[in-house]
Order: C-alpha cells, then sequence, then structure tokens
C-alpha cells in the first residue's frame, strides 16, 4: 500500500487525452489543424504548480523490518517518575467484579430451596385483560351494593343541549322562495355586480404621467418631518 507523500508526488493524470464528447459527435474526429492552432502557455506559477511536491530533505522512509537496533543510550535511560506513574496499569474501580462464568457451581442450597406463594405467583407470565363479547351474560355478584353517584357527577355526565337558535346544515337541494326570484335588484347592487374596469397595457397611456394637481400639492409639516433621515443616517460633507 502506497503512503500519502507517494500518492502526492504522482503527476496529475493527463485529462486532454481523451477529447469531450459534444452534442454533434461524429463517428471520427475531425482532422487537426497544423499551424493554425492556439499554442497554449503557461505562466511560471503554473508551472511551478504542475511540479509533484517534493519530499522533504531529512524524510527517512518506512523502516525495511519490524525489528531494528536499538541504541546504548536508549537502553541505559532511565524513566522519570511521570512516565511509571503513566506506564501502569489503570485500577479497576472498586465496586467492579469479574463476569461470572458460564457454569458456575450452584449451591445445595439454593436447589433445595421452595419459593414462596408470592414468587410463584410473580413468576407467571401477565395475561391481557379480554373483554366479555356483548351478548355474553355476566352474572351478577351477591353483597355488592349499587354505587350512588353524586348531584354534580349526573350534571356533569349529562350531556351539552343544543343552542336554542341553533340550525343544523340546509340540505344541497332546497326550495327556493317565489318572492326571491321575483326580486330586481336596485341600481346600487348592479353597479356592485360589475366587474373591475382595468387598463390594458396596449392603451395609449404614459404611466409616467404626473397629474397637474401632484405637481401643485403641498406637503404637510409633518410629512416634511417624516420624510428626514435619522440623524445617525445622515452624512457630513
Amino acid at each position: 500500500m502506497t503512503s500519502r507523500i507517494e500518492r502526492l508526488a504522482k503527476p496529475k493524470p493527463n485529462l486532454l487525452k481523451h477529447p469531450e464528447r459534444s452534442v454533434y459527435w461524429l463517428d471520427e474526429l475531425p482532422p487537426r489543424r497544423r499551424g493554425t492552432a492556439t499554442a497554449f502557455v503557461t505562466t511560471p506559477r503554473l508551472s511551478q504548480l504542475a511540479q509533484g511536491k517534493r519530499l522533504h530533505p531529512s524524510f527517512q522512509g518506512s523502516r525495511p523490518s519490524p525489528v531494528w537496533r536499538v541504541t546504548a543510550a536508549a537502553l541505559r535511560a532511565s524513566p522519570s517518575e511521570r512516565v511509571c506513574h503513566l506506564a501502569m496499569p489503570r485500577v479497576p474501580a472498586k465496586a467492579w467484579q469479574p463476569d461470572r462464568p458460564l457454569l458456575a457451581r450452584v449451591r445445595r442450597a439454593v436447589l433445595t430451596t421452595v419459593p414462596s406463594l408470592r414468587i410463584c405467583q410473580l413468576s407467571q407470565p401477565k395475561r391481557l385483560a379480554t373483554l366479555p363479547p356483548p351478548n355474553m351474560h355476566i352474572p351478577s355478584v351477591g353483597g355488592l351494593q349499587p354505587t350512588r353517584v353524586s348531584s354534580h357527577i349526573s350534571l356533569l355526565a349529562t350531556p351539552k343541549s343544543l343552542h336554542p337558535e341553533y340550525r343544523p346544515d340546509r340540505p344541497v337541494l332546497w326550495p327556493v322562495m317565489v318572492s326571491a326570484l321575483r326580486v330586481m335588484p336596485s341600481e346600487r347592487v348592479q353597479t356592485l355586480a360589475q366587474p373591475k374596469q382595468t387598463m390594458a397595457l396596449c392603451d395609449k397611456r404614459d404611466p409616467y404621467r404626473i397629474s397637474r394637481a401632484a405637481l401643485q400639492a403641498v406637503a404637510s409639516p409633518r410629512i416634511e418631518e417624516l420624510s428626514i433621515p435619522l440623524p445617525r443616517k445622515r452624512r457630513q460633507k
């Protein structure tokens, strides 16, 4: 497997080796022109960037084998207290217990013990409560008295009554009164029923023309006050 530096040292691939396909693709490539083609000239900076990255002068390659010679100074070196402290393995927590083996020895007292009724009851799987069928008659249990409900609970249990003026949804087809069929709309209703007239773009109308009333209008002191920019946005000339 090549290293990172060796992969970076490889030159870039020539992308102009295969011509790019266009919309008008031909079976054969067009003949190359001689003498009229544009000669590409690269700048010194581009030529420098195109060169492969050189290795550092002090770079040393990978060692030939995992076993190498150790110097005498490294054999005689004495570690400091900090290095000895970091070299010590981490002590497990006080409450840590190793994993129990799969085949653990069971004591005779555990084998001869008898569970209580409560433990037998808790060991049973939980059963889902099923509702009885609607046609099934449930016998009444003797000794149970009917529960008395307070007046407030009875008041809350009663459904909410509809408003006296509530009217249900009208049907899709309902009869129309004769007076509604014979009614005549007023002039105001006919005016409001007319669609709004819009000026077409093809009309000879200048949208930038200013009316005479707008030219003679005088702004009020309040409008002049609002038109003045804020002091913090003014530029001092």
